[in-house]
């Protein structure tokens, strides 16, 4: 018997800054009714799905807030939820958050899991933020995520959705082992990506096509290593002057591509995930159980930094 999960990866071309949010939804369903029309049960958006990536522009935090959500469904996103939910298709949506608490208000970069009924079922804010918080000449373009955004609050977490065990994580934490041990060490069985990567580095000469290996690698690497399917979404292309990368992909536990984006523009994939396929290499290869040895792992979580 297998638990077979059809996922769309619903990747996007660029959203200019003058694009509004209204505009933007459009695209997500219209996305969103092609995934349903090739039968899946399940779409997968990229980070920051709704704005540009304002993260390339300095300003005040205060000031960036136009492109942040106050409350999910929001007045612009409802249309989304409540097509999903006629559909019946579950989605995964990365938006910047601004969650107003007791404390003050606080930012986040943000994904969240919809079931098939519309209902959020599970919430990820981004960890390993990337860049760097003030102004930096030397840099080509700006890259301010630690800025804008907070260090995520919820861990890396699991959920039980979608016949199978579901995480979630953002971007740059798809380069961090870290990442998908926390998940695997709670038996995931499909972790969800959405990303918005440079072409070019701002530091370095580095060529689009290494980046887009790292890219790929480290979703491999992550699959292989804990067992688990991966699905990676962008938002591509020239957006406001800025190219990034594509190369949206569905791998399988296996460490193989099997279905990959080959444009820069709005484009849906679609592969059949066999949540079974996990358990072979995790009763042999990779039976935590059996073959990890955590007393000799106490160096990764007691130290950050590199030393000698």
């Amino acid at each position: 018997m297998t638990r077979i999960v059809r996922v769309g990866g619903a990747q996007m071309g660029p959203v200019a800054r003058s694009d509004t949010k209204e505009r933007t939804v459009e695209r997500l369903i219209a996305l969103l009714r092609a995934a349903h029309g090739r039968g899946c049960e399940l779409v997968v958006f990229p980070e920051l799905a709704l704005t540009t990536f304002f993260p390339r522009w300095y300003a005040e935090p205060g000031e960036m807030d136009g492109y942040f959500e106050t409350e999910m469904p929001g007045p612009a996103t409802r249309p989304l939820f409540e097509e999903a939910r006629r559909l019946g298709v579950g989605f995964y949506l990365g938006y910047a958050e601004l969650s107003v608490q007791a404390a003050g208000a606080r930012r986040f970069n943000t994904s969240i899991l919809v079931d098939g009924s519309g209902v959020i079922v599970g919430k990820y804010r981004k960890i390993h933020l990337p860049g760097h918080s003030d102004y930096e000449n030397e840099r080509r373009h700006q890259h301010l995520e630690k800025r804008y955004f907070e260090v995520g609050d919820t861990g890396f977490r699991v959920w039980d959705a979608f016949g199978g065990r579901v995480g979630m994580a953002i971007c740059n934490d798809r380069r961090w082992v870290e990442t998908y041990r926390v998940m695997g060490l709670q038996d995931v069985e499909i972790i969800l990506i959405g990303y918005n990567t440079p072409a070019a580095d701002s530091l370095s000469d580095e060529p689009e096509e290494l980046r887009m290996f790292h890219n790929h690698l480290t979703m491999q690497a992550g699959a292989y290593q804990n067992s688990t399917w991966v699905v990676g979404v962008a938002k591509a292309g020239i957006e406001d002057g800025h190219r990034l990368i594509g190369g949206s992909a569905i791998i399988a536990p296996t460490g193989e591509i099997v279905a990959q984006a080959s444009t820069d523009a709005d484009e849906l994939i679609v592969a059949d995930c066999d949540l079974d396929r996990c358990h072979y290499y995790r009763a042999n290869i990779f039976n935590f159980a059996r073959h990890r040895r955590p007393e000799f792992y106490q160096r990764i979580v007691s130290q950050a930094g590199a030393d000698r």
